[in-house]
């Protein structure tokens, strides 16, 4: 089914990042994963053409889009490379992206955002904690108040971006006796005293992604460092949550998309018992099946997206779009993989890694099981 949500200023924003892609990232995928990390010269890159700024104002270095579809395109753009892509210059230009641009003073947008836009100043949230999981309401790492400053102690982990970032929005519990109405944003320069970074984690998939554990120790911050409103951090966070879910949702049905075409064309290419593999009526059904799947949900994704860009996006409607589009992306590429046989287990093959690689996205942004509770809550139950 045709897609109608973008217009000719959209596909002409989607010619320019493949272009970007074909140019300056597809030649270097595997030097990438050798190096387990995308390199500077990327981020630089991408600043140069306007993709790290697009929800930030023009003055501070941005280009202020104004229209969330121009996010969604060079969300699935990057998608149909790999995983990695959108996991890292998403936190940076998706996710932390709003929390700058919204609820920052005038001294930090001329402190953070040129840099940020530039990609001279990498940027990575920390919300997930050893013990805390997908539970935000429950973080242990504690800002405590000395005088004008406040004293960070805790730890991150999970974080993207985290071996190379630069500034870290972290969330520290300044309130312990509000609990959940207790939390406080701060802006972490990472060439603080008291900073450290822990192991980069080795993971099941995603090798280019720059995933590290991140620690604080007796770090000094002040009332300047501040992101949004004292003691309303995890309000903070649960607004921009929809975004960072709907950002997922895109990637992983872009994702799931794209290795589906591959694997469409290697049905036809690949030959068993004198005809192509596809030709066969189970192969067909199942191909069949898997292309309705995906053009439903993205249909269901198309509307998130334009709810998004009216400002109209609900939690629970992200919630869905979220876990839906994981668990599809993830009964896509199983069978993929099982339509390449023993090549789909190689990891030379696209179809290995893309399948390795989407595993995560039921756990992360909000488990998948984290998602049908509050579905679950919003129905009365």
């Amino acid at each position: 089914m045709k897609r109608t949500i973008y217009d000719e200023d959209h596909e002409a924003f989607r010619a320019s990042v493949k272009e970007f892609l074909d140019r300056e990232v597809v030649p270097n995928l595997e030097q990438h994963v050798e190096n387990r990390a995308i390199p500077r010269e990327f981020w630089l890159e991408a600043g140069k053409q306007g993709f790290l700024g697009l929800e930030i104002p023009e003055e501070y270095g941005g280009s202020e889009a104004g229209d969330y579809r121009f996010n969604a395109v060079l969300t699935e753009e990057l998608a149909k490379v790999n995983m990695a892509l959108p996991s890292c210059l998403g936190i940076h230009a998706d996710i932390v992206a709003p929390y700058l641009a919204h609820l920052t003073t005038e001294e930090q947008k001329k402190r953070w955002l040129p840099g940020f836009c530039s990609g001279e100043i990498l940027a990575a949230i920390g919300m997930t904690e050893p013990s805390g999981g997908s539970d935000l309401a429950a973080l242990k790492t504690t800002a405590v108040r000395d005088g004008d400053d406040w004293i960070l102690n805790g730890s991150k982990t999970f974080i993207t971006n985290g071996n190379s970032a630069d500034l870290v929005i972290v969330a520290a519990r300044t309130s312990p006796e509000k609990k959940a109405k207790g939390i406080t944003l701060f802006g972490v320069e990472t060439n603080k005293e008291g900073f450290s970074r822990g192991r980069k984690l080795d993971k099941v998939g995603q090798d280019e992604s720059d995933t590290a554990e991140l620690n604080f120790t007796d770090l000094r911050v002040s009332n300047d460092d501040i992101i949004g409103e004292l003691d309303n951090g995890f309000i903070h966070m649960m607004t921009f949550l929809p975004q960072e879910r709907l950002g997922s949702a895109i990637t992983n049905l872009a994702h799931a998309a794209q290795i589906l075409d591959e694997t469409l064309q290697y049905a036809k290419d690949r030959k068993a018992f004198g005809q192509s593999i596809g030709n066969f009526q189970h192969n067909k059904f199942l191909l069949a099946e898997l292309y309705t799947q995906v053009e439903v949900t993205q249909a269901f994704i198309d509307q998130a997206v334009m709810a998004h860009t009216r400002n109209e996006l609900t939690p629970i409607d992200a919630a869905k779009a979220k876990w839906w589009s994981a668990q599809v992306q993830s009964e896509v590429l199983d069978h993929c993989v099982q339509l390449y046989g023993g090549y789909g287990y190689m990891n030379e093959y696209r179809v290995a890694r893309a399948w390795r690689d989407a595993r995560v996205t039921k756990i992360w942004a909000g488990s998948n099981e984290i998602m049908k509770e509050l579905i679950g809550r919003d129905l009365g139950l």
